[in-house]
């Protein structure tokens, strides 16, 4: 089972953004803990994977480590953690996927908070 982290400022975001809803938005990001391969596949930055994932007509995106989702199978997936950074709507899709990378390259997966 892998663990999914939500950094602070995205999850002060979906508050805002979604009010009452948020604690199922919340909930339907931690179902990756379950299911960790689950997402569409966005890139890759020096072994970090990008990945999306829907809800309604917003985009989630995570980053986690590509080796281990690639050659681990789920009941190895022990100490995976899967980082939510952002989120998007659908307009401002490529602008936050782009923003992600650039973070990468410079900064690094510490980059987020």
């Amino acid at each position: 089972m892998a663990k999914v982290e939500i950094v602070d400022s995205l999850s002060e975001e979906i508050d805002k953004k979604f009010k009452q809803e948020s604690v199922e938005v919340l909930q339907y990001l931690k179902s990756l803990e379950a299911s960790p391969h689950k997402g569409k596949l966005l890139g890759t930055v020096g072994g970090i994977v990008i990945k999306e994932l829907k809800y309604k007509n917003f985009r989630f995106y995570f980053i986690t480590d590509g080796y281990k989702l690639k050659c681990f199978s789920e009941k190895e997936l022990t100490d995976l953690l899967l980082t939510f950074v952002r989120m998007s709507d659908k307009n401002h899709q490529q602008k936050t996927i782009d923003e992600i990378k650039h973070i990468l390259i410079t900064i690094g997966a510490d980059g987020f908070g």
